[in-house]
């Protein structure tokens, strides 16, 4: 039988070659984000993370190390994100074609983040061990820096799959950053051990795993602030996206919305009637005809609405605010765009020299609001964070924000289909009470439409794909500040330096012990 050393040159000599190993690295991307939602398999996610790590330290030469972290990276990206193709397919005799060159363009492009990290790992690693842990941390690194770079897109991000588990109340203290590095350094624990001690490795690894879980169950009970009682209802319209700009559709939408902001409660009289993302298709203005049938239905309730509007010349995703009087109180202008979905980038430059009409519809998307606020919604409801659907996945953004009593996020997920994106994105508004300390209640239109309490807990939803609403008791805020709150991102930073100093320190009191190896 071949001793241990044998089969691990003969692997790593396997491993590195041009495409052989191209396929396992993508499958074992793939597995790594059956930790997302709404699989949620974690153990599973990070199992397979871990194995990523172990073959990835048996490749040393920093090219085909960067090929397979591009191999393993597209594999997640395809099996996280796959919704992408779903705004494709609304029209799809117009736009269905474009789906699949989406879908390889985003885990292509994303995937350079996973190459550059091992890569560079190859590249400072000085061993097996190195390498991993080099792996680990730069990992880390580049999902931060995919969060922020380019506007930013942290979606799926690996800490994600802790959502619903004890683990999630890292994010606390260090918000996602903090919950994917947490889970790259366990999955390069085995690496450390050694193939000889794999079992030991293993148990060290789920050893580290159940540190955080006293400090999630102990944030379970914190003490939380006092508050009058405050009934908010959730309107969930059903409003699927290929109907719901059609002519003859837009009332029966309207309608229903109406019908469901009028039904009798089984309790209290809702305070807030709260209407999802672009929800009103019709011209609002203070006293106007839409404002006096939207309060009426309402009966006594503020009622807030999602709507497009045009602000001078200017398209914008609003948030409006509508009192029982029929007066429209207020908007916020949603500020973090889409790319390429609510405006096209460089657009400005691209109609400088583009024919007439491709630069009219390059220059024709939404423009931004002036930032993040809070609201006023009154006596019992408070200070409250508006979000509209996107803004949800920027936590740096939103503890930029002052503290609100509660964020309301209002959201238009039919755009990502049936199977994992709302799943997701509801994921993620769980993320940002526990990071906040404050609740967090969502009206989608397709679903899923939630109540978060202050601990990131699901209260009560309405399902997918189905018309209804939810009359929910606003729940309380923590009482203390959640430090994320406090130092925001940078703790990460801090944390990231010193484990690259530490590794820096060990490479430099190390020798060379790999040979230069094959490369692509």
């Amino acid at each position: 039988m071949p001793a241990k050393s044998d089969l691990t040159e003969r692997m790593a000599g396997w491993l590195a070659g041009r495409w052989s190993s191209f396929g396992l690295f993508a499958l074992l991307g793939a597995v790594v984000g059956t930790g997302q939602a709404p699989l949620g398999l974690v153990w599973l996610a990070v199992a397979a993370l871990a194995l990523g790590f172990a073959l990835f330290a048996l490749v040393p030469a920093p090219r085909a190390a960067a090929w397979r972290g591009w191999a393993m990276g597209a594999g997640y990206v395809v099996s996280t994100m796959f919704w992408i193709v779903e705004p494709f397919f609304v029209d799809p005799w117009r736009h269905g074609f474009l789906a699949p060159i989406a879908l390889a363009a985003h885990a292509g492009g994303f995937a350079l983040f996973w190459a550059m990290a091992f890569g560079l790992a190859a590249w400072f690693g000085r061993g097996r061990v190195q390498r991993a842990l080099w792996g680990a941390v730069l990992l880390a690194a580049v999902e931060m820096l995919r969060s922020h770079l380019w506007t930013g897109f942290p979606w799926a991000l690996i800490g994600h799959i802790w959502v619903g588990h004890p683990q999630m109340h890292l994010a606390a203290l260090g918000g996602p950053h903090l919950l994917t590095l947490f889970t790259t350094l366990v999955a390069a624990i085995p690496v450390v051990f050694g193939t000889r001690r794999a079992a030991l490795g293993v148990l060290a690894a789920l050893a580290v795993l159940a540190l955080p879980v006293p400090y999630g169950l102990w944030r379970l009970g914190q003490e939380v602030e006092s508050r009058a009682p405050a009934t908010v209802r959730l309107v969930q319209p059903n409003a699927a996206q290929h109907l719901k700009w059609q002519e003859e559709m837009i009332p029966v939408f309207f309608e229903r919305s109406l019908a469901l902001s009028a039904e009798p409660p089984e309790g209290p009289m809702p305070d807030l009637v709260v209407w999802p993302e672009t929800s009103l298709a019709y011209l609002l203005a203070p006293g106007n005809g839409t404002a006096q049938v939207v309060a009426d239905a309402a009966q006594g309730a503020t009622v807030v609405v999602g709507l497009q509007r045009r602000e001078g010349t200017a398209a914008r995703n609003s948030l409006a605010v509508i009192t029982p009087g029929a007066d429209v109180t207020g908007y916020y202008n949603k500020s973090h765009l889409v790319p390429f979905g609510e405006y096209m980038p460089g657009a400005r430059w691209l109609g400088s020299w583009m024919p007439g009409g491709i630069a009219e519809s390059a220059m024709s998307g939404f423009v931004p609001g002036n930032g993040l606020r809070l609201i006023d919604l009154g006596e019992g409801l408070g200070q409250v964070l508006p979000l509209i659907c996107y803004e949800a996945i920027f936590a740096e953004e939103i503890i930029a924000a002052p503290r609100p009593g509660w964020i309301l996020h209002i959201t238009n997920d039919a755009w990502f289909g049936r199977i994992s994106g709302p799943y997701q994105h509801l994921a993620q508004a769980r993320l940002r009470a526990v990071e906040q300390g404050v609740p967090v209640l969502r009206a989608a239109n397709t679903g899923v439409s939630a109540v978060i309490d202050a601990q990131g807990r699901v209260l009560d939803s309405l399902p997918l794909g189905e018309a209804g609403y939810l009359d929910v008791a606003l729940p309380p805020r923590l009482a203390a500040t959640p430090p994320y709150r406090i130092w925001g991102d940078w703790g990460m930073l801090v944390l990231l330096l010193l484990a690259g100093t530490v590794l820096c320190v060990a490479r430099a009191a190390s020798k060379p012990v790999d040979p230069t190896g094959p490369s692509e």
